[in-house]
């Protein structure tokens, strides 16, 4: 079993910073791609930012230039540092890690998502 966890969400003023967590346990070879996505009431989610297990980041446009990506493949852990935060930043927060298994396909696997919320 592969279990996904994010931390690090909650309630920020306007201009503020927060830093996702997102951790990845269990039985598994190596992860994948990581990436961070969000979803508001009534949306479809929207991607937010891309590391593969190499480095390369990719990143949609909502998240260019005040959201940053990175991993720690020691931890098994990838971040969302954002920074300069909107009122319309807040949704929720899902990351989803791809997971590779010896003898299985990938698989990708979401964390149960974490709740940001930005005051103005």
């Amino acid at each position: 079993q592969v279990q996904v966890v994010e931390s690090g969400g909650g309630l920020v003023q306007a201009g503020g910073s927060l830093r996702l967590s997102c951790a990845a346990s269990g039985r598994f070879f190596s992860l994948g791609h990581m990436g961070w996505y969000r979803q508001t009431p009534g949306n479809q989610r929207e991607h937010l930012a891309t590391i593969t297990s190499g480095g390369v980041t990719n990143y949609g446009d909502s998240a260019k230039g005040r959201f940053a990506i990175s991993r720690d493949s020691a931890k098994n852990t990838v971040y969302l540092q954002m920074d300069s935060l909107k009122p319309e930043d807040t949704a929720v927060y899902y990351c989803k890690i791809s997971v590779v298994r010896v003898g299985r396909p990938t698989s990708d696997y979401w964390g149960q998502g974490t709740q940001v919320t930005v005051s103005s």
